[in-house]
């Protein structure tokens, strides 16, 4: 069966016609990204790095990605880096039982990239991040595992 050079040829062009004919029909049938909107609200997707004992929290849409990270070399706060200039952070850390309500973050630079809230301690892994970004007039949010942070 495999001596015939037509079936040798079949069974290796055959795939390759089929992941092409993937990615067309993907790209012609995919809604197109949007700017956004301002006065809008976007969640946030909590990568999968939020999960386990990693140090940093990556949260995404599109092309706006945060980084969240523990900074323990000038006092215990949360660092939040932004792939865009931030004009404000809400930020609140939850317990289960509590929910102690939003605390505004601190812009670390001048550019609003980076962002600093003081904690006193570290968070429980059972307590969750919430947090919430307005950039040029668009609002992103997200809730976040604190599993990172352990």
């Amino acid at each position: 069966m495999f001596t015939n050079k037509h079936v040798v040829v079949a069974l290796v062009v055959a795939p390759v016609l089929s992941i092409m004919a993937w990615f067309a029909v993907g790209s012609f049938t995919s809604e197109p990204a949007e700017p956004a909107k301002p006065g809008v609200a976007y969640p946030l997707v909590e990568k999968s790095n939020c999960r386990y004992a990693s140090g940093v929290c990556h949260l995404e849409n599109k092309d706006v990605r945060l980084t969240l990270s523990i900074e323990e070399s000038t006092g215990l706060s949360l660092q939040l880096a932004a792939s865009h200039a931030v004009e404000a952070v809400l930020m609140s850390i939850s317990h289960p039982k509590t929910d102690p309500g939003p605390r505004p973050m601190q812009p670390a630079d001048a550019e609003g990239l980076k962002w600093r809230l003081p904690l006193s301690n570290v968070p429980e892994a059972s307590a969750r991040i919430r947090v919430v970004i307005s950039i040029k007039g668009s609002t992103y949010f997200a809730d976040a595992s604190t599993l990172f942070l352990q």
